[in-house]
């Protein structure tokens, strides 16, 4: 079996991104070949340097689907991972890799998804409708925001006392649980 290479797209501190490279670290199924960002002081670069190639785009580079697509088929890669990676993603490039993007997003989708629905802004959104769970799903990216198939989805409750900040601590651990098992999963049956 061939080992699928794997592009992480991440703007911020990288916590998935980190949990991911390590998780893939001695896999024979995968491995991850190039860390994007469009983000010259995101946290992640700093805690992966020595790790994996970084590859640092601006927002025009980012909005710029042809030279995404040349740039990941340079690098042969046949899976993006999304971890924390805050724009859109260009159609050129869905259409390069069809149900080959993978998305995470701190919220069980279809609640609490769409443009500006991204970290904290979802933490605050469900703490502020009273929700009695929240969780992580996992999704593949189409045209739309956070609309994609969704593959896993994992769930937590939400206690009285918590608060945006004791939500959003949840809803990680979960993503660190469960995300590099999910894309694992998929890459491996497609």
């Amino acid at each position: 079996m061939n080992t699928k290479r794997i592009a992480i797209f991440a703007s911020g501190g990288g916590s998935n991104a980190i949990k991911l490279l390590d998780y893939f670290e001695d896999s024979k199924n995968a491995e991850v070949v190039v860390l994007l960002t469009n983000n010259e002081r995101a946290g992640v670069l700093d805690k992966t340097v020595d790790r994996v190639d970084q590859m640092i785009i601006n927002n025009e580079g980012a909005n710029d689907g042809e030279f995404l697509v040349e740039s990941m088929k340079e690098l042969g890669v046949d899976f993006i991972v999304l971890a924390g990676y805050l724009r859109k993603i260009p159609n050129e490039l869905i259409q390069a890799y069809p149900e080959r993007i993978i998305n995470i997003h701190p919220a069980l989708l279809p609640k609490y998804g769409g443009k500006g629905m991204y970290g904290m802004n979802v933490h605050h959104a469900v703490f502020a409708n009273k929700e009695k769970e929240s969780g992580m799903t996992v999704h593949l990216v189409n045209e739309v925001y956070d609309d994609g198939k969704i593959l896993a989805q994992y769930k937590v409750e939400i206690a009285p006392e918590d608060n945006a900040e004791t939500i959003q601590k949840k809803v990680l651990a979960l993503e660190h649980q469960y995300f590099s098992e999910v894309v694992e999963n998929y890459i491996q049956n497609h």
